[in-house]
């Protein structure tokens, strides 16, 4: 069965997503927070939705998100799951120190548990084990990554227009504990959309290419799906009172249905400047 843990790929982070390349102002992001929720559709059939919730201090962040999908998802997506990130802002940069995730998939439970230092993972504990016909992970493999949640947001460089091409223009090199993957992202369009509520405008559409690594299993249904030359993209809105973007739609596009994640909310909340992340979200 596959588990939803390999639906973030997609979802969480493809809708997954950076922090990593671009230069981030501290003053970007201080007191900032976004309370997003999506809804998971394939052949426009609802089969699931997303909640998230990220919210920065002057010099941190704290971001949590849950997922359910099934349905006639079932053979690709089918379980529910819960994830938080830490981290610290330094140098202008979110660097992530912890990452946790709980999926649950009919009987199955997985954890993972994650202790980053500098973008490496020192610590990692992941019940149950790896199954051995997977791709091995390597050492290599847990250097210079990014968790999922902390993919979440693209960061702008503090000058110049925060909706342009340059947003789109980045790999992501993404590891959840388990598995390694690349997300390639390149400059598509410019749209509008408009949520139920919240933000309603423009946004940046970025193609995504999905390239596993390492972790994953060559014969899983969901790898074959995201990997063999379909269509995706991710349409990214501003983050108000930021210079970050956030996911507000990823498509995945075949000749047999389309599966779309679309906000149907995006809600962006200014805080004062001095406060701190050191309560977690709330659980969504």
């Amino acid at each position: 069965m596959v588990h939803l843990r390999a639906a973030q790929k997609n979802i969480l982070a493809c809708t997954t997503l950076a922090f990593m390349t671009a230069a981030l102002d501290d003053r970007a992001c201080g007191g900032a927070s976004l309370d997003a929720s999506y809804t998971i559709s394939f052949a426009h059939i609802r089969v699931g939705d997303i909640t998230a919730t990220v919210e920065f201090g002057d010099n941190d962040y704290a971001i949590s998100a849950r997922g359910r999908a099934g349905g006639i998802m079932k053979l690709l997506l089918d379980g529910e799951g819960s994830f938080s990130t830490r981290g610290t802002i330094k140098d202008g940069h979110p660097v992530p120190t912890t990452f946790i995730s709980k999926i649950v998939s009919g009987a199955e439970t997985s954890d993972v548990t994650m202790v980053l230092d500098e973008s490496t993972v020192k610590e990692l504990a992941v019940t149950p084990p790896p199954s051995k016909d997977l791709v091995p992970v390597t050492d290599a493999n847990r250097q210079h990554i990014v968790d999922p949640l902390s993919a979440m947001l693209f960061s702008i460089a503090t000058e110049g227009e925060i909706l342009s091409r340059e947003a789109c223009r980045r790999t992501l090199p993404v590891f959840d504990g388990r598995e390694r993957y690349d997300l390639k992202f390149e400059f598509k369009r410019m749209d509008k959309l408009t949520a139920e509520r919240g933000y309603a405008g423009p946004v940046v559409v970025c193609s995504v290419g999905y390239e596993p690594i390492a972790g994953h299993r060559a014969s899983s249904p969901l790898v074959k799906y995201l990997s063999e030359g379909r269509e995706m993209e991710i349409a990214l809105a501003p983050v108000a009172g930021t210079r970050l973007l956030g996911p507000f739609r990823v498509s995945v596009m075949s000749t047999l249905a389309n599966l779309v994640i679309e906000a149907n909310r995006f809600e962006a909340t200014a805080q004062p400047r001095g406060t701190s992340t050191a309560a977690d979200p709330k659980a969504q």
